[in-house]
């Protein structure tokens, strides 16, 4: 049929998909509401009187449904709970089955044309299918080639992009054709330009020519210019891939064309893409002027790889990469550097970290392998590499590989682990132990019955090292430990006995002091461990609490032997805190075993929401009480005669998700004075503001002060611009404010700064701007001081002076917030037609 409406809204059905078989649809519809009838005989039409047999039928359909009623049990479908359906209304992404049976709805001023043929609509023309709309003045549809053909003010949103122009001619469906004069804006990072044409590829390809690209808001004044804005060439985009690619481009800042773009690649949202990243461009003493070019390659969704290559004009060329995997059973990374020829040692120069970490079951059990290896060419290299891998930038390197077997209640592992020692001839370091290898094997039934438990380990290590630098033999060392425990457990307490057997194994590659290639030692240990759990209601301060007070005591005794001519591998004293005190060996390792003869008495009391759980405050105060004097310590070190241990004091606070306190004092009644403090706060009442402050004390060996923040600066001098926004975690606090970033850590000791990050950001909305001067303690009497740069173009790329001041804020700045962070991808409904 064909028909013309003032003000009028057709349905549009799609031909027939080949591949998707439809019904044809009916030639008679009921008209919408809004249409008006095309001639004065349609609107002289009534309705039909109906006739005999219509009401004998009405009847029949509703009086045999009663008559069924009146016999049918009490019960009613009304009962049964409604069955769901799922729908794809509101579907962030129509799927692909739905979308090509979707119909077509065209409205306008004046709408005419032929059924399942095309469409002419003129005024306010508006077509509509699935997520697609465009609007225009004019609009020409052909319904069989599914071809729109737009003119005047022409606007498309598509999922929530958006194009305007003034010529349009577009296949719907298969998103193919052309947009002249168009401007356009995307959703999912709110990038936006204009461009002499936009050619349509399909649904996810689009290629922009002349056209412009930024991220910066648009004003309302005509005489508005980005803060930046990349002019290129060509622009081509692939929201598939999510990745946009910049031909013949030139990026301006400010007015100002400050980089020549031959070619780029550059996201469109936050998914990782192949491509150059942004340089870095360092000058300092060391390296001279130095440039560093990265590659990312995105291999596959659970693989990936970085490569990286730097000219440093006092040094030489420099080449480097990363290559990252993840599988549902394993996981790894490797990274590696080389220098062929370092003009600052006249030397190859190389590092380089392997980590993997794996599981997978067998027939036999399961196994698994986690290897960390770290190795580097030369004992400079620490200091030389300020911009190499943290663990590479450590004088102690591990090369550690573990091969483990579980199954049931038995487990075993073979482990190697070499050192590599950087040595220093101002600051020599004594090696640790090799352990080449280190075989182990241990048994834990986890159904004794009665309620025990148990558990055996055997364990046999090879101990080596240079023995002009450690001053003792080489070993192998075999022991063997058993436990058994009886928990009686109850809601308002518990009592744990244990009875531990541990017998040690020497063979020395030279002979000891005495003589002796050979030692053993076999000793019991016996503890018993208590607590009691009392809870009352309580309110403080106008709050309601959850009162805990948690008594606990714990004796433990080990006989005493003689075990000062034993060397020391893998032993040190444990330290001295709330989770060791209540331990039966004072040393961490298996070459000490501590005579005690003591009992720890301690207190805790908590205040607990009552309706949540969360801990506002915990308190709590241990102490050792010894019966007999330790006579086995470490080399060097006096036995412990004091009958009383120092106290140990501790308390935190969360009054509230904003403050935090949090603070551990070891106190010697006998001097009256602290041996070691830890005390610490922090503030934290919104996103992008954090205060925290640390005081540390060792007596006789360090007292700190560390003191980190992040804070924008408008507030401290009244602003409220942009309070509303920075509601938000991962969009800043508003355009047009500083934040001040940093961490000063002082020593009261040596009376100066020994870690110093001092920084500065600039918000402007579409970029962010970064200064930072960093200057790091990297051995007693030497430091690094970097000045970094930074300015960040939102949405687009960051360009760097010197190392990334984000990773030194992260690093460094505790609770440290990113300006930027997509935390939630925009949904195409918060720009919907």
């Amino acid at each position: 049929m064909t028909g013309d409406a003032r003000r009028g809204s057709f349905y549009l059905p799609q031909p027939p998909s080949p591949h998707v078989p439809r019904c044809k649809p009916p030639s008679v519809q009921t008209p919408s509401p809004r249409t008006r009838p095309a001639t004065a005989d349609a609107a002289r039409l009534r309705p039909p009187v109906p006739s005999a047999l219509a009401y004998a039928v009405a009847l029949a359909w509703c009086g045999l449904p009663l008559a069924a009623m009146a016999q049918s049990p009490a019960s009613s479908g009304w009962d049964a709970p409604p069955a769901l359906r799922s729908s794809p209304v509101l579907q962030e992404k129509i799927p692909e089955e739905v979308r090509t049976q979707l119909p077509v709805f065209v409205t306008g001023d004046r709408v005419e044309g032929q059924t399942d043929l095309n469409a002419v609509i003129e005024g306010n023309a508006e077509l509509r299918r699935g997520d697609t709309v465009i609007r225009a003045d004019r609009l020409d549809y052909n319904v069989p080639e599914d071809l729109a053909k737009a003119q005047g003010k022409v606007r498309i949103n598509r999922a929530g992009n958006v194009y305007e122009g003034t010529a349009l001619e577009l296949r719907v469906e298969a998103f193919e054709g052309f947009f002249s004069d168009a401007r356009y804006k995307f959703l999912a990072n709110q990038a936006h330009g204009e461009a002499t044409r936009v050619d349509f590829i399909d649904k996810d390809r689009a290629v922009v020519h002349n056209a412009t690209y930024t991220t910066c808001e648009r004003g309302n004044e005509a005489s508005w210019e980005p803060d930046w804005v990349l002019r290129a060439g060509t622009i081509r985009i692939d929201n598939e891939e999510e990745v946009g690619t910049a031909e013949d481009a030139v990026l301006e800042f400010k007015g100002v064309p400050v980089l020549p773009i031959p070619y780029i690649t550059f996201p469109l949202s936050d998914k990782r893409k192949s491509g150059l990243l942004p340089p870095t461009i360092g000058l300092d003493s060391r390296d001279g002027l130095a440039y560093m070019q990265p590659y990312y390659w995105n291999i596959a969704p659970n693989r990936d790889a970085t490569l990286r290559a730097a000219l440093m004009t006092k040094r030489g060329a420099n080449l480097g990469g990363e290559f990252r995997y993840l599988e549902p059973t394993y996981k790894g990374e490797f990274s590696g550097d080389v220098m062929p020829e370092d003009r600052l040692r006249d030397r190859m120069r190389w590092g380089y970290t392997a980590k993997h970490e794996g599981s997978f079951n067998t027939g036999l059990g399961g196994l698994g392998l986690n290897i960390n290896v770290n190795r580097v060419s030369d004992d400079n290299y620490w200091r030389d590499f300020g911009r190499a891998s943290e663990v590479l930038r450590q004088r102690l390197l591990p090369g550690d590989a573990t091969l483990s077997w579980a199954r049931n209640d038995m487990s075993a592992s073979v482990r190697t682990l070499k050192w590599q020692t950087l040595q220093d001839v101002t600051s020599p370091i004594v090696p640790p132990y090799d352990r080449m290898p280190q075989l182990q094997w241990r048994y834990a039934p986890t159904d004794l019955g009665g309620g025990f438990d148990a558990s055996v380990v055997l364990d046999s290590t090879r101990f080596q090292a240079a023995r002009e630098l450690t001053g003792q033999p080489n070993a192998n060392r075999s022991f063997a430990v058993a436990q058994i425990s009886r928990p009686f457990l109850a809601p308002g307490g518990f009592v744990t006995p244990r009875l531990q057997l541990h017998t040690t194994q020497y063979q020395f590659d030279s002979a000891l002091s005495n003589g002796d290639r050979s030692a053993s030692r076999t000793l019991p240990t016996f503890s018993l461990d208590s607590g009691l759990v009392f809870e009352r209601d309580a309110a403080y301060f106008g709050r309601a609490f959850l009162q805990t007070l948690e008594p606990r005591a714990f004796y433990t005794y080990t006989p005493y032997r003689d075990q000062s001519r034993l060397p020391v591998y893998d032993t040190a004293a444990n330290d001295f805190n709330f989770a060791t005190i209540y331990t039966e060996n004072a040393f961490g390792g298996n070459d000490r075993l501590a005579d005690n003869n003591l009992l720890t008495l301690g207190v805790t009391t908590r205040l607990l929401d009552p309706n949540t759980g969360a801990e506002a405050a915990r308190f709590g105060i241990a102490q050792r009480l010894r019966f007999s004097d330790q006579q086995v310590t470490l080399p060097g070190v006096a036995p412990a005669n004091e009958r009383l241990s120092d106290v140990l004091l501790g308390a935190g606070i969360t009054w509230t998700p904003e403050w935090g306190f949090d603070s551990t004092v070891q106190y010697n009644p006998k001097t009256g004075r602290s041996i070691r403090s830890t005390i610490g706060a922090r503030y934290s009442p919104g996103n992008y503001r954090t205060v925290s402050a640390a005081y540390r004390l060792q007596r006789g060996t360090s007292e700190q002060i560390d003191i980190g923040w992040q804070w924008p600066l408008n507030s401290l001098w009244g602003g409220d611009k942009g309070q509303d926004a920075g509601k938000a975690r991962g969009q800043g606090q508003g355009a047009g404010r500083w934040y001040s970033v940093g961490r000063l850590n002082y020593s009261l000791q040596d009376r100066k700064l020994v870690d110093t990050v001092v920084g500065l950001e600039y918000d402007s909305c579409c970029w962010i701007g970064r200064v930072v001067l960093e200057r790091l303690q990297s051995g007693v009497t030497t430091s690094n001081t970097r000045l970094l740069f930074q300015i960040e173009f939102v949405g687009f790329s960051r360009l760097s002076l010197g190392s990334s001041p984000l990773e030194t804020f992260k690093q460094n700045v505790p609770r440290y917030q990113y300006l930027r962070e997509q935390v939630s991808t925009p949904s195409r409904f918060s720009n919907y037609d």
